[in-house]
């Protein structure tokens, strides 16, 4: 047991319930909100969203981690403002995601650079675990860093190796987006086991997008949690390929490394949302609940193994 912060105060883990692993509450860029999306209405967005979360607790789920970061448009005070109003748990994480490069805020502050310091990510990103993000009073459950099909660039392993210096720190666990294709999370293994890191607090975030039950097995024999976690995603890989690696991992005996989510959002700027609705029609919060959990249970996945992998595998997670 143990107390895991949330947007709307600390609960014992033992109360996180039935949990999402990757759920976004919005995905967009701040700068480009506030100087161009001329359809954005704050009010319009929070109802849609504390209407899609109260829906998402109808169908039993009772937490998300929501790992929007530095780069995905994080702004806490209106995950708050949600929180106020969703009986639902929305745990919040600290980090930095990029496929390339730094932000030029952090270009040359740093070891070694213009002006030689301690990394200076590290050091916020511990701040906002162990005091809160920016004056919210909220703190950060976990952390969150990106490595996909650029593979590890100096930007990119300059923000890993940041996070998990912070996580080597203060024992906060880690979700770590990946390429599957790439196998990016063998990379992501490797630089993490370098800084100290427990593998076992990781999750290797878009394992689900492949079928390749070797790269997959190799992962959690390293102990780390295998985030299946981007159902209603069918243009990455079809909705029998995702349950069928669901079944074949269980059969081999990992279910205890199998975690689940959508990586869904109430909102996100990188597509049209009529045209992502079109193409991706089962990508939602509704899709576990309403489609994948009753095929798993079609296929012989009993009860108590979906309690193993939607409570006990990300309780574990933080304990």
């Amino acid at each position: 047991m143990g107390l895991v912060p949330t947007a709307g105060g600390s609960i014992d883990s033992a109360a996180l319930g039935r949990t999402l692993v990757h759920e976004h509450v919005f995905v967009l860029g701040e700068e480009y909100r506030i100087n161009y999306q001329h359809d954005w209405h704050e009010s319009e967005m929070l109802h849609r969203a504390v209407s899609d979360l109260t829906d998402l607790k109808s169908r039993g789920i009772d937490t998300i981690l929501d790992p929007t970061v530095l780069g995905l448009g994080r702004y806490i005070p209106r995950i708050q403002a949600i929180a106020r109003r969703v009986e639902l748990n929305i745990v919040v994480a600290t980090g930095l995601y990029t496929f390339n490069d730094i932000p030029m805020q952090f270009h040359y502050k740093g070891p070694g650079l213009l002006f030689d310091e301690p990394e200076p990510l590290t050091k916020l990103f511990v701040s906002d675990i162990t005091e809160g993000i920016a004056d919210t009073g909220v703190r950060a459950a976990f952390l969150k860093c990106a490595i996909d099909q650029p593979g590890l660039t100096p930007g990119v392993e300059r923000a890993m190796r940041a996070v998990a210096r912070a996580g080597a720190e203060t024992g906060t666990p880690i979700t770590v987006h990946t390429n599957a294709a790439e196998q990016t999370g063998l990379i992501a293994q490797r630089v993490f086991r370098e800084e100290g890191v427990d593998l076992s607090k990781v999750i290797i975030g878009h394992s689900g997008d492949t079928t390749d039950l070797d790269y997959l097995t190799r992962l959690a024999d390293e102990g780390s949690l295998l985030g299946l976690d981007r159902f209603g995603l069918d243009s990455f890989l079809s909705f029998d390929d995702r349950i069928g690696t669901v079944i074949a991992l269980i059969e081999r005996g990992y279910l205890e490394h199998i975690v689940i989510s959508h990586d869904a959002s109430c909102f996100i700027d990188f597509w049209n949302p009529t045209a992502k609705n079109a193409l991706l029609p089962h990508w939602n919060y509704r899709h576990i609940s309403d489609d994948v959990i009753p095929e798993l249970r079609r296929r012989g996945v009993t009860d108590r193994q979906l309690e193993t992998i939607l409570v006990d595998n990300p309780r574990r997670y933080f304990e």
